[in-house]
């Protein structure tokens, strides 16, 4: 869109720091040039680093908001909106931001918490020496006042009620003490001032009692003619100056420190003013409760789901959208007014304006002038669904495109962006613009924090690509998290991530030389062909398989995360770390059955995974599937789960590999617990009940050996204990129910004086090290100056490294015993 309080606000900024002309010395059309040639330069950037990050996008239907036919859209729609009555011109209270000179949305208001004061004061009632304490936490405001409104429950000032007081410094200006519910008699003194001008519930209590309304303050948030003595003073000097002349002049009773939410302008940074203007407004019920039909009766459906309940509460407490800004850089109201004339005409040109002011005794001599604000941006973008595929004409891309399926954005344009296109959708079409709105979260340093330039964690993703890659920032982004959760980004993961392509590249590496030949082709794998290969390669495929209906399940529900992450543990858990190893040692007879698995196997990884890892996916894809260069693409191809249909598994193959790996976990551990050297080849008898997996544990004992190192002439396969010469003193593992391993005590034992000379060694390194930690802790100088951090780090570092060298000290002892 074309950003317009934040495109012209850096555009003006860019004028003030070349020193020339600015935007009211160049006037509307020379400084709308400057703007669009500033887009022409930086306007590509966001597309350009859509497509590094490689979004799928296509781009040959890229719209910008000020694209002719988008400019149509939104006349079109201002205009239907007046003629339905939907949009009128009026004087309301809108948020002011004085450094951008226009009105922004609720929506751009920030509230944050600020140290200031609270203002006591007297508030004279006239005709008499009495007065009521009142309360402010902006006494510039008092200027404005047109009452002094007290609970009707507040014994202490009922006899002030109907009565009138003198508006402190404003040359004897009276106003009318009131009764009121809104004022709360425990909050500051009881005794409210009421500005209608300058505050949303003091508007509310003007309307209620018919109180004039005093506008204090220009554009540029300085008082105006209003303001009295203090005329042409800045809001924030005349705060001091007329507190200063109000304590010369007695009326003052104390301050004291008081947090107040002040209300920030997003986009200028600067506190926003609420005063009553007059704007442009949609009245908004009618489609606010649209939107809130849509989502409980199951027309959208918003994911998560807890968002629901946010949704609800701002549209069925919505205000009318003031959609006028007092900006240059925009669609400019389709409005013109001719002078001498009290009326507007809204039109769709100006031709069809001067026939509306002719038919009302304009004269045609008479120039008709257009309204000089333009749309809040937020119009134009909740024309996006439908607008961008030719409405308000009736196109073959509007009937196969809108409604859409899902809108991916994130939560914290909801009522920006999303509840607008869902209103003015259904408003114009008749129809919500999507079934599904998926809110991802906010990018968050790695400790969680909101980046801010002010604390320096901000990361730009392109640097991260440039030193990460595209593939692996994407990858971080999105796995490890669930929908409107927001992603703590850490450099870490991202380099983990890094690492999970390298893994992928090396994968292709391994079985490029493999598939040379051929055997990346034949189709999917059905229960036929399944059922005709060894055990390890129908579990590879089965888990593939369960993998693809795993994932394809969660991006249906749109655990997007989740998917991504299943693919990527299928990969490193079975593919990479368990059948690419056993693959090693297939015999000749298994050979073509397991080329054929790692293939398919490898090719399901890559289409799960491009998603989320599209270039190496894409580029490892054509490498290995698509040697004879045709034109096709990853990206185009089918997903490997079926829609409607169940990929063939077998659950009795997958059953028996994983009780085969346990057996190799079994004897890894019991090696890596007697720390036995790895040239060591162990000899166990294995003792397993189940026939078909002793079956299988004898036909695989090369893999067995590869993985467990294990020496294959010694390796014994039994089916009870009664039936293997197991010696008395044999270490026994028990892996699982009916499965036990057996080995033998001198497979165990190792080489004595060659482990006294390990640990001696160790020993004696941690023994220098504890002498220099010792001496630093015994230091003055160290002890009583470092931080105190740093030494109870050192004192731990110590005791860590005394508890090892007592536990090899031990284990020395033992050793020597032995010998």
């Amino acid at each position: 869109d074309h950003a317009g309080i934040a495109t012209q606000l850096l555009v003006e900024r860019a004028l003030a720091a070349e020193g020339g002309p600015g935007r009211e010395e160049l006037g509307r059309d020379k400084f709308l040039e400057r703007v669009w040639a500033w887009k022409e330069e930086n306007g590509g950037a966001i597309c350009s680093q859509m497509r590094r990050l490689g979004a799928s996008a296509d781009w040959t239907r890229e719209k910008f908001t000020l694209d002719a036919d988008m400019c149509d859209a939104v006349t079109e729609a201002f205009v239907l909106l007046h003629e339905r009555g939907l949009v009128y011109r009026g004087s309301r209270m809108v948020n002011w931001s004085p450094n951008l000179g226009t009105a922004v949305s609720d929506l751009e208001v920030e509230f944050v918490e600020r140290e200031g004061l609270l203002y006591y004061f007297k508030y004279g009632v006239e005709g008499s020496d009495d007065f009521l304490p009142v309360a402010t936490s902006r006494p510039e405001t008092i200027l404005g006042d047109t009452a002094v409104c007290v609970n009707p429950a507040d014994d202490r000032y009922s006899k002030f009620v109907g009565k009138r007081c003198v508006v402190p410094m404003s040359g004897g200006r009276s106003i009318p003490i009131l009764a009121d519910d809104y004022v709360d008699i425990e909050f500051g003194t009881g005794a409210l001032k009421v500005t209608p001008g300058h505050d949303a519930n003091d508007y509310a209590i003007g309307l209620r009692h018919d109180l004039p309304i005093i506008n204090i303050l220009d554009e540029a948030g300085a008082l105006n003619s209003n303001g009295g003595a203090y005329a042409g003073l800045d809001r924030f000097d005349c705060r001091k100056k007329l507190w200063g002349d109000m304590e010369d002049a007695g009326l003052v009773l104390k301050t004291e420190p008081h947090v107040s939410r002040v209300p920030i302008s997003q986009r200028g940074g600067e506190v926003v003013e609420p005063l009553v203007s007059t704007q442009w407004f949609v009245k908004t019920d009618a489609m606010a409760q649209r939107g809130v039909d849509a989502v409980r009766n199951g027309d959208v459906r918003i994911v998560p789901k807890r968002f629901e309940k946010e949704w609800y509460n701002w549209l069925e407490n919505i205000q009318d959208w003031c959609v006028s800004r007092q900006l240059w850089w925009g669609h400019q109201i389709p409005v013109w007014y001719a002078p001498g004339h009290d009326g507007y005409f809204c039109a769709r040109s100006e031709a069809a304006a001067r026939t509306q002011a002719t038919a009302a005794g304009v004269s045609e001599e008479t120039p008709l002038e257009r309204d000089g604000d333009v749309l809040d941006t937020w119009f134009s973008s909740g024309l996006w669904p439908f607008a961008t595929v030719g409405w308000p004409k009736q196109t073959a891309d509007l009937d196969q495109f809108y409604p859409a399926t899902c809108l991916e954005t994130g939560y914290d344009i909801l009522f920006f962006w999303v509840a607008r296109m869902v209103m003015m959708g259904l408003e114009f079409t008749g129809k919500p613009p999507f079934e599904v709105i998926y809110m991802h979260g906010l990018v968050r340093d790695k400790n969680n924090e909101k980046m801010s330039k002010t604390k320096g964690n901000v990361v730009d993703p392109l640097d991260v690509v440039d030193e990460y890659g595209a593939d692996a920032l994407r990858f971080s982004l999105v796995t490890g998290v669930t929908p409107g959760q927001d992603v703590p980004l850490s450099m870490d993961r991202v380099s983990q991530n890094r690492n999970f392509c390298n893994k992928l590249w090396n994968a292709a590496r391994f079985l490029e030389p493999k598939l040379a030949g051929g055997g990346a082709g034949g189709g999917v794998i059905n229960a036929a062909e399944l059922s005709a290969m060894p055990v390890f390669e129908r579990y590879i495929v089965s888990e593939a398989h369960a993998c693809a209906e795993a994932s394809a399940e969660s991006l249906e529900a749109y655990a997007i995360g989740d998917a991504g992450t299943r693919a990527y543990r299928f990969f490193y858990d079975e593919f990479a770390d368990w059948y690419v190893e056993v693959s090693k040692t297939r015999s000749p007879e298994d050979s073509e059955a397991s080329k054929r698995a790692l293939a398919y196997s490898f090719e399901v990884c890559l289409k799960l995974l491009h998603p989320f890892v599209p270039h190496v996916t894409e580029y490892l894809w054509q490498k290995l599937y698509n040697g004879a260069g045709d034109e096709k693409a990853l990206m185009t191809e089918a997903y490997p789960a079926l829609e409607g249909a169940a990929l063939a598994r077998d659950d009795d193959a997958v059953r028996l590999f994983e009780s085969w790996k346990d057996l190799v976990k079994a004897l890894r551990n019991i090696r890596a617990e007697y720390d036995i050297e790895p040239k060591v080849k162990t000899g166990p008898t294995v003792v397993c009940e189940d026939k078909a997996l002793a079956s299988l544990i004898e036909k695989e004992v090369a893999a067995l050996a590869l993985l467990a190192k294990v020496d294959p002439e010694r390796v014994v396969v039994v089916s009870s204990r009664a039936d293997a010469a197991i010696d008395a003193d044999a270490v026994q593992l028990v892996v699982a129910d009916g499965l036990e391993v057996f080995l033998p005590q001198a497979d165990l034992e190792k080489d004595v004086g060659k482990e006294l000379d390990r640990l001696t060694r160790q020993v004696e390194k941690l023994a220098k090290d504890i002498g220099g930690l010792e001496g630093r802790l015994g230091n003055p100088g160290f002890a009583d100056k470092a931080p105190a951090a740093v030494v109870a780090e050192t004192r731990a570092t110590l005791a860590e490294k005394l508890e090892q060298k007592s536990a090899l000290d031990a284990s020395i002892a033992d050793l020597k015993a032995r010998a």
